[in-house]
């Protein structure tokens, strides 16, 4: 018996990406078994015991020859189970017990039950980016999770006896078009009693995408007004759309919510891992703050988390992306977030507080303090101090503004600035020690304005980053207020919210 070779187009996650693989297939005489080779995992290797239960479960037979599989490049480790539908396809073919016509014009990604069944996968939207770029048509499992995509043609299997009449036969996936009422969670800011200060602050933030840290007692409502963050801030773009269902499927996470342009909230414990945090482990995948991108990430307690876990937040921030470094190359995940973090200012949280007297030892109170210190501090712009409500206010059932409310400010705030051509990245990529005469040309600054935040500097002894934070904030107010020039008032409301920050 001569040796027959069939090969069919197929994929593997790398990090966030679907990375091409060629499943070649060999066929020959001797002892039947199937052989693997290409840098397999033990996950993929598994799959010889899934193909051959399902091939035969299907009405299909497995030819009682010496099976060859080659994952070709072979230089790449190849895991996952979505090798499994491309493997049983390539051997169905080279054996003739499929058509041929138009395999290899298909990206097949899929695993395989026992029974034949083509189950569900992570990282489908990344494989339907892969086959979109590479103008294949995408095959893999009937699902009504399915997402499609404009330019990828998408064929859906529920058992692999589906594609025994070959590809092209009508089998097409559920589209997912979920509806914002069914994926909106009740939260509202009108929920939040006597915190109109803070609302207006986080609107501030989400305005000129700054970052947050809230400081109050427990109980003061700061974990409250933190989730209910991307209910004002705008939908989606096309792009953040993109990237976040593709972080998202890869891990596997539900993406109604995406689907409506809701942004994503992320909230870990401080008992997070590094990896978990900021991504890696085996395989590589993305962590939380990648999980956020296009939202928010939200550190509660901040002051627990460990200190070397919150350094390693430093570079993301400003590069709004992560690097990392394997033996088998560069992994590159996407993390433009909101950073948006809580705390109590002291051990016991009761530190200023007006009614509940401090506890703690000044020794404690300055070891906390110093956790809430360092480079990272220099990455929040927004200090806040959150005190209990009054109240009267909760029982009362005061009204407060709503989500509503604050997007529509939050809206235009966002027009304006992108009328203005502000280039925020510019910006932000300033050198530390730029000088208050360079602050005023690049934020408008007006003669007042300009007085009122070197005088400022002057008293409190800002650093240049301090002045560059300070006129952000600012600039952000002003936009706000659709206002061209930043005035005086803008920059006396931006050092309120400069709250218990070390000068």
């Amino acid at each position: 018996m001569s040796a027959q070779v069939y090969s069919v187009h197929a994929a593997c996650i790398r990090g966030v990406e679907a990375q091409p693989v060629t499943v070649e297939v060999s066929v020959s005489a001797g002892m039947p078994n199937i052989v693997l080779v290409g840098m397999a995992d033990s996950g993929v290797l598994e799959a010889r015991l899934r193909i051959r239960c399902a091939i035969k479960s299907s009405g299909f037979s497995v030819p009682r020859a010496s099976i060859t599989v080659n994952l070709a490049p072979g230089d790449m480790r190849k895991t996952g189970s979505g090798l499994d539908l491309p493997i049983a396809v390539a051997i169905l073919a080279v054996s003739g017990q499929i058509p041929l016509n138009g395999l290899d014009r298909c990206l097949f990604a899929g695993e395989l039950a026992l029974d034949g069944g083509v189950n569900p996968i992570r990282g489908e939207v990344a494989y339907q980016l892969l086959a979109r770029d590479r103008s294949l048509m995408f095959v893999g499992p009937l699902s009504g999770s399915h997402v499609s995509f404009d330019g990828v043609a998408h064929e859906g299997l529920s058992n692999l006896r589906d594609i025994a009449h070959g590809v092209g036969t009508g089998l097409h996936a559920i589209r997912m078009s979920p509806t914002r009422n069914d994926c909106e969670e009740p939260l509202d800011f009108s929920d939040v009693l006597g915190q109109e200060a803070i609302k207006r602050a986080l609107a501030v933030a989400a305005v000129g995408d700054l970052g947050v840290l809230m400081v109050g007692a427990p109980g003061s409502g700061k974990t409250m007004l933190a989730r209910r963050m991307t209910t004002i801030l705008p939908d989606l773009e096309a792009r953040e759309m993109q990237d976040a269902l593709c972080i998202h499927s890869v891990v596997g996470e539900r993406i109604e919510g995406l689907l409506v342009g809701r942004r994503p909230f992320r909230s870990p414990h401080h008992s997070i891992s590094a990896a978990g945090l900021v991504g890696g482990g085996r395989p590589v995948r993305p962590g939380e703050i990648s999980l956020a991108h296009g939202g928010v990430l939200f550190l509660d307690e901040l002051a627990e988390f460990p200190t070397h876990i919150l350094q390693l937040l430093r570079q993301p921030l400003e590069d709004r992306e992560v690097r990392i470094v394997r033996a088998d190359g560069l992994y590159r995940f996407p993390c433009d977030f909101r950073l948006l973090a809580a705390s109590n200012p002291c051990p016991c949280g009761y530190l200023g507080d007006d009614d509940v007297p401090c506890s703690c030892a000044p020794a404690a109170v300055e070891r906390y303090r110093a956790k809430l210190g360092g480079p990272l501090m220099d990455r929040i712009d927004l200090l806040l101090d959150v005190h209990r409500p009054d109240p009267r206010v909760i029982l009362e059932g005061a009204e407060g503004a709503s989500s509503a409310e604050l997007r529509e400010t939050v809206e235009r705030g966002r027009a304006f600035r992108s009328w203005r051509g502000l280039n925020d990245d510019e910006v932000h990529a300033k050198p530390a020690g730029s000088s208050p005469g360079d602050a005023a040309r690049r934020f408008n600054l007006a003669d007042d304005a300009y007085d009122a935040l070197l005088s400022m500097a002057e008293a409190t002894h800002l650093t240049g980053r301090g002045i560059m934070r300070l006129g952000r904030i600012a600039r952000a107010i002003a936009d706000m207020a659709e206002k061209p020039c930043v005035a005086a008032e803008h920059v006396m409301e931006a050092a309120v919210y400069q709250g218990r920050r070390e000068r």
